[in-house]
C-alpha cells in the first residue's frame, strides 16, 4: 500500500510541476501572441530580456507539454487497468472522456485563447487506443522510431518568402493593438477569424495527418513505463532515474542549435529531438528529487496542483488572458519578460495554496468531476459501488 501512495503522489506531483513549466513557456503566448512569440525582434526587447526569453525557449518551452503528454499515457493505462479489474468495458469510457475533452478544448480555444490543448488530447486519445493492447516490445519500439523520424518531417521546409514576412509583420503588429486594448468580441473575433499566412486546404490535411505521429513518442513511452511499472517502487528505481537525468544536458545541448544556430541546416531537426529528450530527462531528474526529497510539504504542494490539473490548466488562462488582454488589464505586448516570468511563478503559489485548501473540502476539482460525469456516465461522477472508477 505505502508504494502505490508513493507511485500516485509522485505521478501527480509530477503533474503539477509540469503545469507550472507549461505556464511559464504559455507566458510568451500570452505576452506576445501565438505567432509573436517566434518573431520576437518586433518586440525590440532589451539584452537582459533576450537573455530571459532565450532561457525559456532552451529549457521550458517545448519540453514540459510533452511531460504532460507523457502522463496522459500513463493515465490510460492506469485507468484501463482500473476498468478491467472491474470487468468493464474500457473503450466506451474513453470515447466519452475523449469527447468531452474535445468539446472542453473547443469551447476553451474558441471563447478564451487559442493556446489551447485540449483539443489536441481528445484526438490523440482515439489515435493512442490503437496502441493500449500492443504488446510492451512494440510499443517501445515505435516510441523510438516516432522519436528519431518524425523530427526529420520538419527538415528542409521552404524558406518564408518577402511577401509572406511582410503580412506575417502586419499579423503580429495588429495582434498587438487588437490584444492589448481591443474589447473582449474584438479580440475574440481576430483569434477566430484572423490567420498569418493563407492555408491549402490539402497543406491543413497533410499537416493533420501529421500531427499524431509527431506528437506520438512521449505518449507511448508514457503507456510503455506504465505497462513496465516505473515510478511504483522510487527506492528501487533510483538507478534509472539517474541514468535516465544524462539526457537533460544531451537534451539542451540539441535544443541549444535552434536557438543559438538557427541557420544551421540540421537547427530544426536537432531542436525538436532535443525538446522531447529533455522532457524525458526531466521526468526522471523530477522523479529522482522527488525521492530523495525528506520534506513532504514541497511533494505535497505539487501534487495538490497535479491533482486539479485540468481545473488549475483552465484558470491559468482565465487569470493570464485577464492580465494581458485589453478587456483586463492589457500587459499585451510589453517587453519586460521578467514581470512574467514573475507573474507565473506568483500564478502558480497561488494555485498551491488554493489546491491545498481546496481538497480539504472536495477529492475532485470541478472540471474533473464533470469530465468523470461524463466518463463514467453517472451524475454522481461514480458507478455502483463495486465499479467506482478514482482516476
Amino acid at each position: 500500500m505505502k508504494e502505490s501512495i508513493t507511485r500516485i503522489t509522485l505521478i501527480d506531483a509530477l503533474r503539477g510541476a509540469s503545469l507550472f513549466g507549461i505556464l511559464l513557456a504559455n507566458i510568451l503566448i500570452f505576452q506576445f501572441g501565438m505567432w509573436g512569440k517566434d518573431e520576437i525582434q518586433l518586440y525590440s526587447l532589451s539584452n537582459s530580456n533576450t537573455v530571459a526569453y532565450k532561457f525559456i525557449k532552451v529549457f521550458i518551452e517545448g519540453s514540459f507539454m510533452p511531460i504532460f503528454t507523457f502522463l496522459f499515457g500513463y493515465s490510460m493505462v492506469k485507468m484501463k487497468e482500473k476498468l478491467e479489474n472491474h470487468h468493464l468495458k474500457y473503450k466506451r469510457y474513453f470515447v466519452r472522456r475523449f469527447l468531452m475533452l474535445l468539446l472542453l478544448g473547443i469551447l476553451h480555444s474558441t471563447f478564451l485563447w487559442e493556446g489551447d490543448i485540449l483539443t489536441f488530447y481528445g484526438m490523440m486519445g482515439f489515435f493512442l487506443l490503437l496502441f493500449l493492447n500492443r504488446r510492451m516490445k512494440t510499443i517501445f519500439i515505435w516510441a523510438i522510431i516516432l522519436l528519431c523520424l518524425t523530427p526529420l518531417i520538419g527538415y528542409g521546409q521552404l524558406e518564408e518568402t518577402k511577401q509572406e514576412q511582410a503580412k506575417m509583420e502586419e499579423y503580429v503588429l495588429d495582434t498587438i493593438q487588437t490584444y492589448s486594448s481591443g474589447s473582449y468580441t474584438e479580440i475574440t473575433d481576430h483569434r477566430n477569424n484572423e490567420l498569418p499566412m493563407d492555408v491549402s486546404p490539402g497543406l491543413l490535411i497533410l499537416i493533420l495527418a501529421f500531427i499524431p505521429f509527431m506528437s506520438a513518442p512521449l505518449f507511448l513511452f508514457g503507456i510503455y513505463s506504465a505497462k513496465i511499472g516505473l515510478f511504483t517502487q522510487p527506492a528501487l528505481e533510483k538507478r534509472q532515474y539517474i541514468i535516465g537525468m544524462v539526457l537533460v544536458p544531451i537534451g539542451l545541448i540539441l535544443k541549444s542549435f535552434n536557438i543559438f544556430s538557427p541557420d544551421f541546416n540540421w537547427s530544426g531537426v536537432l531542436g525538436m529531438l532535443g525538446a522531447n529528450l529533455l522532457s524525458l530527462g526531466y521526468i526522471f531528474l523530477f522523479a529522482f528529487l522527488f525521492h530523495i526529497l525528506k520534506g513532504k510539504k514541497v511533494k505535497n504542494a505539487f501534487a495538490n496542483v497535479g491533482k486539479l490539473s485540468l481545473t488549475n490548466y483552465l484558470m491559468q488562462t482565465v487569470i493570464c488572458t485577464t492580465i494581458y488582454y485589453g478587456y483586463g488589464f492589457g500587459l499585451f505586448g510589453h517587453t519586460n519578460l521578467f514581470t512574467g516570468i514573475f507573474l507565473a511563478l506568483c500564478i502558480f503559489c497561488l494555485q498551491v495554496i488554493a489546491s491545498t485548501f481546496y481538497l480539504k473540502i472536495s477529492s475532485q476539482g470541478p472540471v474533473e468531476r464533470v469530465l468523470r460525469i461524463v466518463t463514467n456516465f453517472s451524475f454522481r461522477s461514480t458507478l455502483k459501488k463495486k465499479e467506482t472508477i478514482s482516476l
